[in-house]
């Protein structure tokens, strides 16, 4: 019994540091789009359902906004989507970068990926 107290206690004190501080999140592949927006469609129908299979979705989870629907109020800090789909890396409250339109599958892995290198980049300064 004694032991478990430890063990507990232990996991106590571990515990907060391993639960990111409120307000900051992961990173998050935010796609602002429109059902009205064709480029959309073929992102859905070519990269949608493999994406969320991928390592970069591990990494970075995918994210829908409709366009013309009110901002989430912790988006509000986006500025200037004007054209659909817009993929935006954002971390922590912060936006990384972004990929404006849909230039077919293999271009929208090459660019996500140098995205993707920002964000290893950002971590490693933060270290």
């Amino acid at each position: 019994m004694r032991s478990l107290l430890r063990l507990l206690g232990l996991l106590l004190l571990l515990v907060p540091g391993m639960i990111p501080a409120s307000g900051s999140r992961a990173a998050e592949l935010v796609m602002f789009e429109s059902a009205s927006c064709e480029w959309c469609a073929a992102w859905h129908r070519e990269v949608g359902p493999i994406y969320p299979k991928t390592a970069e979705a591990r990494r970075a989870p995918l994210r829908r906004v409709d366009i013309d629907a009110p901002r989430p109020p912790d988006l509000a800090f986006i500025r200037g989507i004007r054209y659909t789909p817009t993929f935006v890396l954002i971390d922590r409250g912060r936006e990384l970068g972004r990929i404006t339109g849909y230039p077919g599958e293999d271009f929208f892995w090459a660019l996500l990926d140098e995205l993707l290198a920002r964000l290893d980049r950002m971590a490693r300064n933060e270290r």
